[in-house]
């Protein structure tokens, strides 16, 4: 008969049996587990590998074909601007250095910058709507009227600096006095909606408007700033939209532009105005304004082709 003490001691073994068992198996399984670890990282780190070479000959091209652009710019806009006025205006997120590329593919097209204007955080806040609402009422010319489709302040402001600002489509012929057009911009410059440099702004028959990569700081800017492009075009012969690829998603002005109907027939847009292509296709589509067209352009969001694909004659 098995005693009590033998009876423990073989529970004991028992155990002491299973807990060896459990030891040498986790220590088996913790190798096969890190030796899969290992495989993975190994995997991991070679697509990481292949993936940033090819990052790196993806940047190569684009580098090479801005280069080839740049260098072909004067070839491919030469005189497709000939003897036109354009004023161009920047939001607050507009990049100094988009803002001189694209002024100098205009000089290469021929046409005239007859002024910048930067819009302020200010002009684009709907916060400050009911205060730039009033300095635009109290500098409208005498004998005009503004539009009364719309009351927000973009649309408003677009109205009468296109009046003020761009030729009458069908005559070619200004529509306002030098002094109306002083007064208009020294107003709104004093109440701190818009900003520009000392050398008079001339009216023009074009508009560019340069935005950067998302809206303008404050709540509602980037429709503010889509309906006053658009606005702006419905008293001129051609108006571009163009900016980064952030201000065609979400509220951006671009995306915006794109999401309706009316504004999209109107205003041209470009989102990849950070590249010597956008730069060129900016160009290229205020000539296609002229013509009576508008196009969506670039690499964003509702982009309908990357540019135009034929040069407007």
């Amino acid at each position: 008969m098995i005693s009590l003490r033998q009876h423990a001691i073989s529970i004991v073994a028992i155990f002491l049996a299973l807990a060896i068992g459990v030891v040498l198996g986790s220590q088996t399984l913790a190798a096969d587990l890190l030796s899969g670890l290992r495989a993975d990282k190994a995997d991991l780190r070679q697509q990481v590998d292949t993936l940033t070479e090819r990052n790196r000959q993806l940047d190569e091209q684009t580098a090479a074909a801005d280069r080839f652009i740049a260098g072909s710019s004067g070839r491919i806009l030469g005189g497709t601007l000939a003897d036109r006025g354009v004023v161009v205006f920047t939001t607050p997120d507009a990049d100094p250095a988009d803002v001189e590329a694209v002024s100098r593919a205009l000089a290469a097209a021929g046409a005239a910058v007859t002024g910048r204007i930067a819009l302020t955080e200010a002009f684009a806040d709907a916060t400050e709507g009911d205060r730039m609402r009033t300095a635009l009422t109290n500098v409208i010319p005498a004998g005009a009227q503004l539009r009364t489709g719309a009351v927000d302040q973009g649309s408003m402001a677009g109205d009468l600096l296109g009046l003020v600002l761009l030729l009458d489509p069908a005559s070619g012929q200004t529509r306002s006095t030098p002094e109306e057009l002083g007064l208009a911009l020294e107003t709104l410059r004093g109440g701190g909606f818009l900003a520009y440099g000392d050398t008079p702004v001339r009216p023009a028959q074009l508009a560019v408007v340069i935005t950067g990569d998302a809206a303008a700081a404050g709540d509602g800017a980037g429709p503010n700033i889509a309906r006053f492009a658009g606005a702006l075009r419905g008293r001129g012969a051609g108006v571009v939209l163009a900016g980064r690829a952030g201000a065609a998603d979400g509220q951006g002005p671009i995306a915006v532009v794109r999401a309706d109907a009316a504004l999209a027939a109107q205003v041209s847009t470009v989102d990849n105005v950070e590249r010597e292509l956008g730069r060129v296709t900016t160009v290229l589509a205020l000539g296609e304004q002229l013509n009576g067209g508008a196009g969506r352009y670039g690499t964003g969001a509702k982009a309908a082709s990357l540019t135009l694909a034929v040069v407007p004659g």
